[in-house]
This record gives structure tokens, C-alpha cells and sequence, in this order.
């Protein structure tokens, strides 16, 4: 199960980095537009909105495979390493509740501003795909969250979910 939690967070990374990719090309082709023929790509900010948030979201699950999540751990340098681990399952365990809770309202979000019809603004896109398009990501960071909860409270290393 490990293997395909860390495999399903790698490609979800993958398509969040292209995505990150093909805003900055977009970026600069807006950018060039705009200086050379007064010409910037229509909806340039929204689309960069939109694709930055989906680029977050995609890559949450991969950064929590790896612990890259930002940890304050100034007050438990000198803890021991059982009860680090208690904490550190303490601390996913928070983060699992936070992405399952952001994960749920951007579900419920999404339906609520489909069927009110809202569209962003410049380009009139759906504004219901934002929404939709950020719950997986919130929900697989909560699922690997808990896995990683699960094995720090059962004693077992976390270093297993980067293979």
C-alpha cells in the first residue's frame, strides 16, 4: 500500500510540475506579448491563479512523502527519538484533519458554485474547475498524513513511503 500511496503522490508532483511548467511559458509568452506587440495572452492572471493553486495542491502529497513539509522543531532538538516520533505523529495527524477538512469544503465548494454558475471574470471559465481540480490533491496529502500518523504512533519509520 505504501508503494502505491508513494507512486500515486509522485505522479500527481509530475502533473503538478507541469503545470507549474506551462504557467511560466505562458508567463513569459504574455510577458513577450505585452512588451513587444501590446498583445499579453487574454486571462493571463487568472490562468496563473488557477494553475499555481492546482500546483500546490498536486505537490502537498509528495512533500509530505518526503517530510519536506516545514516543521518547527526548535522546542524538541533534545527529545528523545520516541518521543519525536509521538510528536512528528502528532503533527501529521494535525495535518491530516487539515487537509481532510480544506479537501471536504472544496468538494462541497465546487458543487455549490456549479450549480450557482459563477465564471471567472476575463475568460468566463467554469470557476466550479478550481475547486474541483484542488480536492484530490488536499485529499491524498490527508491520506498520506495518516499513514504517516499511523506508523510514527506504531513505532515504525516513515522512511519507508520514499521508495
Amino acid at each position: 500500500m505504501l508503494r502505491v500511496i508513494n507512486r500515486v503522490a509522485w505522479l500527481f508532483a509530475m502533473v503538478g510540475g507541469l503545470c507549474a511548467s506551462l504557467v511560466a511559458l505562458m508567463t513569459v509568452v504574455s510577458v513577450a506579448g505585452r512588451a513587444a506587440m501590446s498583445m499579453p495572452v487574454p486571462g493571463d492572471v487568472e490562468l496563473t491563479q488557477l494553475g499555481v493553486a492546482l500546483c500546490i495542491s498536486l505537490c502537498l502529497p509528495w512533500c509530505q512523502v518526503h517530510g519536506a513539509n516545514i516543521i518547527v522543531d526548535f522546542f524538541t532538538q533534545k527529545v528523545a527519538p520516541r518521543q519525536q516520533a509521538v510528536l512528528d505523529g502528532f503533527g501529521a495527524l494535525a495535518l491530516a484533519v487539515m487537509a481532510a477538512l480544506l479537501s471536504w469544503r472544496t468538494a462541497v465548494g465546487a458543487i455549490s458554485i456549479h450549480e450557482a454558475g459563477e465564471t471567472s471574470v476575463i475568460l468566463g471559465l467554469p470557476m466550479w474547475w478550481t475547486y474541483a481540480m484542488l480536492a484530490p490533491g488536499l485529499a491524498l496529502t490527508c491520506l498520506v498524513a495518516l499513514v504517516q500518523a499511523g506508523l510514527l504512533f506504531g513505532g515504525r519509520d516513515i522512511q519507508g513511503m520514499q521508495q
